[in-house]
């Protein structure tokens, strides 16, 4: 399973990257929850484009003992209200997959996480001289996922995954 996804993203890549109008961006906050987060935005007109997001984190909350660590993967529609694609406000539906390892820093037990999410953000991207582009976008999400638990009787604290939360973000990026 893990293989046949790593292949899906690296193509969908790599026809994103061979396509005409497209912006590779970073989340440069995402740093500061141990995340690394790149995003592919591929223009489909002048009023919509597609963006694939891909994460790694590696993460324990203030206050929990587990850690989290893996990857997701968050491919998003987006509609562009003013301007066109790449610059002014848009709105973007989304869903996201993730496969998080958990450990129990306290106890040693160990468990897999896999979740889904889905959600909407409004944002804005503005495109500075045709090539560097800056956003800012937020929004409501509902999430959830199984635990399964490899080693130990731990019940792992998921909540951060689960429920409602809020999608924040800011990005940078190179378009071309």
């Amino acid at each position: 399973m893990k293989k046949t996804f790593i292949i899906l993203v690296l193509s969908v890549a790599y026809n994103i990257a061979n396509a005409q109008t497209n912006a590779i961006k970073i989340n440069y906050l995402a740093p500061i929850v141990k995340t690394i987060n790149l995003q592919f935005e591929h223009a489909l007109n002048e009023s919509s484009s597609v963006q694939l997001g891909v994460y790694y984190l590696s993460w324990a909350p203030q206050g929990t003992t587990t850690k989290f660590s893996g990857y997701g993967i968050t491919p998003e529609y987006r509609f562009y209200l003013t301007e066109s694609t790449f610059k002014g406000v848009f709105l973007g539906p989304y869903f996201r997959f993730q496969s998080l390892k958990l450990s129990d820093t306290s106890t040693a037990d160990d468990g897999v996480y896999t979740g889904y999410q889905g959600g909407a953000i409004i944002g804005k991207q503005w495109l500075f001289k045709d090539k560097i582009t800056l956003e800012a976008f937020l929004g409501p999400c509902y999430g959830g996922g199984n635990v399964k638990v490899n080693s130990g009787t731990d019940v792992f604290n998921v909540d951060t995954f689960n429920g409602f939360g809020l999608r924040i973000g800011t990005t940078l990026g190179f378009a071309f």
